[in-house]
């Protein structure tokens, strides 16, 4: 009996305490939490996004790049619409009926009591006048975002645009994504999209049965405020990018300029352009496939995505590597015949017999003779198999920044190509090669691909004895102005500055010596310092590149200009690189307007004619019009 009533308590016990775990439960919910309050009302309450604007990009004197421009969507609930005038509507936003029935219909398809977008970014001065006539088009509402605009419609490539997301975007993004919104797509946009874009807002509206708004739910308690975006203030110079992208006008090619100090991107000119602003607004689609469908590709990154021999512009890598293994020094003298024998029959030719060459002297004259021989020297004479020694030539060009992404701040840096041992092993069936056989990467031909960005991180390297700073293009981030650290990390070359002075005394002479190959570039006060090339192009006339930079003591810059099919380097791409030099450093040009003119009329593109010719023969530098990669009957030859 006893055992009976203690069971019977102890069950009695059990009960209560549910019941009072339930009571307190019951009690959370009712008064304390909201959660299911919130919840029950979720089928009365219009949930409408507040946009944040996106962060402002800046260039490095503060100028603004791209700002951003209020638009209004409008919006579409179909079960609120009346019988209005259709036509009216029509034409206060621009469409016409056909297109107001498609739009219609698709948002009824979607939901007829949900709000969906009927037609997106409705210009200010659209907005202004269909909004007088709002209240006699039930069921029609807008609602206010941004979106980019370029008021000097430069950088394209370098900003990027923006665009809707899609369902990719939306799963990956986990939440923060949703339909309409936007998201950098390219350039810096996508880059630092998570700090430019900031955080949505939202404002919640009361509505009946019938989805008519009845006013602000619970007094806004339960609003949030849209957080804008970071801005952004980017490396580039907005004049010294303006001047490059007229100077390129009617050209194919790229511009990179580099502070050597710090590796901030001066100008980031992309040829052929476009106006940003085409990527904006209502028409955007239509202006994204006519540029899609342009032959000569104007949103094609060349400065990243380019990949072309360097030509003579690599010797300047060769004879510091050659300096560095003890293989020449700056009194090592090769004479030259007019070019350079290789193999059983194989022949590199040269501009001209150069007679004895020393170090100095090959780089401001650009003989490739001398090249063939401190390349034959680094490959066959190092102490050690061929092809060990062309494993250790390759690490050390790689540690100048080629055959690898740089890791600039935008999207789809390629790597550039340089060539491995296996390569030449599978090509000819044996690790029994030696210099013969790859004798054209003596003089940046080959099988070598380097980018603008790569040719003019070189030029940084050369301009501050050895070491270069990762190329980028924001330099600061906030309100707190961040640095990102890898941006501030200084990467070696490998060479020893000493082996600098002799090929930084040739590159002064290209410029300002009357034999040098880039003569008539010289900058009067500034002591530039550069390398001319010309680059083999297969399916047509060479390309024509020039890296440099100046002054000679404290650089402040350091460029790489590529024009295609425009010949020699000393012709096109040294004069525009002279003139942006000179503008970055003097802020003005004190050369002849005619000077200027030439580059600015010009039109190099394939099959124009180019309507200014220089006045003056211009020294070439040095290339093999025709190589090959096996020391047999063939012979390289030079234009």
């Amino acid at each position: 009996m006893n055992s009976f009533f203690a069971r019977k308590y102890v069950v009695q016990g059990i009960f209560i305490v549910i019941i009072l775990i339930l009571l307190s439960r019951l009690f959370y919910i009712q008064v304390i939490s909201d959660e299911y309050f919130l919840s029950a009302e979720n089928n009365v309450i219009r949930r409408l996004p507040i946009y944040p604007a996106r962060g402002v990009i800046l260039d490095r004197n503060n100028k603004i790049l791209t700002q951003n421009e209020p638009v209004y969507d409008l919006m579409l609930i179909p079960r609120e619409v009346k019988a209005f005038d259709t036509l009216k509507f029509c034409e206060l936003i621009g469409i016409d009926k056909k297109g107001f029935d498609k739009r219609f219909k698709k948002a009824k398809n979607y939901s007829p009591y949900k709000a969906s977008i009927f037609e997106k970014q409705l210009s200010v001065q659209t907005y202004a006048s269909f909004q007088e006539k709002l209240s006699e088009f039930p069921g029609f509402y807008v609602q206010k975002r941004t979106v980019r605009r370029y008021p000097d419609s430069i950088a394209a490539h370098f900003l990027g645009y923006i665009g809707e997301v899609n369902q990719k975007v939306i799963e990956k993004s986990k939440g923060f994504y949703s339909q309409s919104d936007y998201h950098g797509i390219t350039g810096i946009e996508r880059s630092y999209e998570e700090l430019l874009r900031g955080q949505r807002g939202v404002s919640n509206f009361m509505v009946d049965a019938l989805n008519r708004p009845q006013g602000k739910y619970a007094e806004g308690k339960y609003d949030t405020v849209a957080v804008s975006g970071d801005n952004l203030i980017s490396s580039l110079d907005k004049d010294l990018q303006k001047f490059g992208e007229q100077l390129m006008q009617n050209k194919i090619g790229s511009v990179v300029a580099i502070e050597p100090a710090t590796g901030e991107i001066l100008s980031f000119v992309s040829s052929p352009g476009y106006d940003p602003n085409l990527m904006v607004g209502r028409q955007r689609g239509n202006n994204y496939m006519e540029l899609l469908n342009d032959p000569y590709k104007p949103m094609f990154v060349r400065p990243i995505q380019a990949e072309y021999p360097p030509g003579s512009i690599f010797k300047l890598v060769n004879a510091l590597i050659a300096q560095q293994y003890g293989l020449i020094n700056e009194n090592t003298v090769f004479s030259c015949p007019g070019g350079y024998r290789y193999g059983r029959k194989g022949f590199m030719g040269c501009t001209h017999v150069h007679g004895a060459v020393d170090l100095r002297k090959s780089i401001s004259e650009s003989c490739n003779t001398y090249y063939g021989y401190a390349y034959s020297r680094m490959i066959d004479f190092a102490g050690m198999r061929p092809v060990n020694a062309f494993k250790r030539w390759r690490n050390s060009v790689s540690a100048f920044g080629v055959g690898s992404k740089l890791g600039i701040d935008l999207p789809g840096e390629r790597d550039g190509l340089l060539p491995s041992d296996e390569l030449y092993t599978k090509r000819f069936k044996s690790d029994r090669w030696g210099s013969a056989f790859t004798i054209s990467l003596s003089i940046g031909q080959g099988e070598l691909g380097i980018t603008p960005l790569q040719m003019a991180n070189i030029a940084a390297i050369v301009a501050n004895r050895g070491f270069f700073y990762k190329p980028h293009l924001i330099k600061a981030i906030g309100e707190k102005k961040i640095i990102k650290e890898e941006f501030v990390k200084k990467n070696d070359a490998g060479i020893k500055p000493q082996y600098f002075k002799t090929v930084i005394d040739g590159m002064s002479d290209v410029v300002n010596q009357p034999n040098g190959t880039a003569w008539y570039s010289k900058i009067v006060d500034i002591e530039m310092c550069g390398k001319t090339g010309t680059v083999q192009n297969p399916h047509g006339k060479d390309h024509s590149v020039f890296i440099a930079f100046a002054p000679r003591d404290n650089p402040k810059i350091a460029i790489a200009v590529v024009v295609e099919n425009a010949g020699y380097g000393a012709t096109w791409s040294a004069p525009i690189a002279s003139l942006m030099v000179e503008k970055y450093i003097k802020k003005s040009i004190s050369r002849p307007q005619i000077y200027v003119d030439r580059i600015l009329e010009a039109n190099l593109l394939p099959g124009a004619a180019v309507k200014s010719k220089p006045k003056t023969k211009i020294a070439s530098d040095s290339i093999a019009a025709k190589q090959t990669n096996t020391p047999k009957n063939d012979n390289v030859k030079n234009e």
